[in-house]
This record gives structure tokens, sequence and C-alpha cells, in this order.
């Protein structure tokens, strides 16, 4: 595991919190914010059940990479984190290759899709379940511009197929809510349940 983040705050908590995940861009997230962390992979496999909106499931992926930490988390709080990009009541997960990245891109020209993530804050005795929404307009895309983005390779393990702090910043026209939600964390989230549940803790509140 690795340490990164700074405690501040007169009453500051002495627990790092426990991120379930490995993404590089969560890390940053939370070094950015000033929180100590740990990180380590959860032991979760995704499997997205029928029938259930795209809140459901990533509020439910949330939870269960966080739960699935909750044997060696000790007084760490852990952080489960799950995003997906939806439009038309539909997913849009990683791309398989270049074309399926191609398709999801042409999908997205000229409209509104939202990012959504599930995060499931879990602690000795308690877990709260929530989920936040931003919602992201690209400009219309040409087939030029879809091929020039494909052949970046930036859409590897990006969900909808893009990135939007690299490169994918490029197809966006509008981004309304919380823009590092669309990164990959939901940050506003995550501050106010960390304030709620530990007021003047992680120098928040």
């Amino acid at each position: 595991m690795a340490l990164g983040g700074h405690l501040a705050g007169a009453q500051a908590v002495t627990a790092p919190l426990l991120l379930a995940s490995t993404s590089p861009q969560r890390r940053a997230i939370l070094e950015q914010l000033g929180l100590p962390f740990e990180v380590a992979a959860p032991r979760y496999e995704e499997h997205d059940e029928e029938g259930l909106s795209p809140i459901e499931l990533v509020r439910n992926h949330a939870a269960g990479k966080a739960r699935s930490l909750r044997g060696e988390a000790g007084e760490r709080p852990v952080v489960g984190v799950d995003t997906a990009v939806a439009i038309d009541g539909r997913l849009l997960g990683k791309p398989a290759d270049p074309g399926e990245a191609a398709e999801m891109l042409d999908a997205l020209g000229g409209r509104t899709h939202v990012v959504l993530s599930g995060l499931c804050l879990l602690a000795p005795g308690w877990e709260t379940v929530e989920h936040a929404e931003t919602s992201v307009t690209f400009r219309e895309l040409t087939p030029q511009d879809v091929a020039g983005y494909v052949r970046s390779g930036e859409w590897h393990g990006r969900a909808g197929g893009y990135a939007i702090q690299g490169r994918g910043a490029a197809l966006v026209e509008h981004v309304e809510g919380d823009y590092l939600n669309v990164v990959g964390l939901p940050a506003a989230l995550l501050v106010r349940l960390l304030a709620e549940r530990f007021p003047g803790a992680y120098g928040i509140g």
C-alpha cells in the first residue's frame, strides 16, 4: 500500500482513508484534496444485475468494492467508488477495442450525457452509500475528430471512451456539476460525507 496526502485540522483523525481502487486518477484527486489515504485493490468482481437502473448499478458496485476490504481496513474508513457514463438510459462502459471506442464517441458527439458515480464510505459499525451526477455536453464531432482521438489511445480504460482531464477536454463543450466526478471521483460528495461523519477531522468542517 502507498500513503499519500497530509493530515490537517486540530482534531485530525489518525486513520487514513483506505481507497478501494488502484485508479491513478482517484489517487491524484485525494492528493489534490490533501486527504490522508492508502490504496488497496478491491476483491470484487463487477456483474451488472439485470433490471437495475444505472444509478443502482454504480451504487451497488461502489458498495461492493468498499465491503470487499472491510476485513483488512481496521479502523480506517474505506472509500469505494464506481463511475460510469449514461446516455439514453444505458451505460457506456470501458471500450474493448478502437472500434467500440469510436462507436461510443459517435454516440456522445453533439449530445449531453451523464457521468454517474456511486460512492460508499464505510467504517466500523456503519456505512453510507450515495451517488453524484454530472452532465457533460460534447460538441459536434466530425469523423476526423473521432478517428484522431481513437488513434491517441487515450480511450483505453475510460468509461465512455474519453478522458476529460486529457485530450478528451477538446471534445467537451460544457460541464454542469462536479468536474472531478467526470475525472473519476465525486470529490464534493466525498468531502460532504467526511464533514458529516468526521466533523473537524481530515481538515474538513
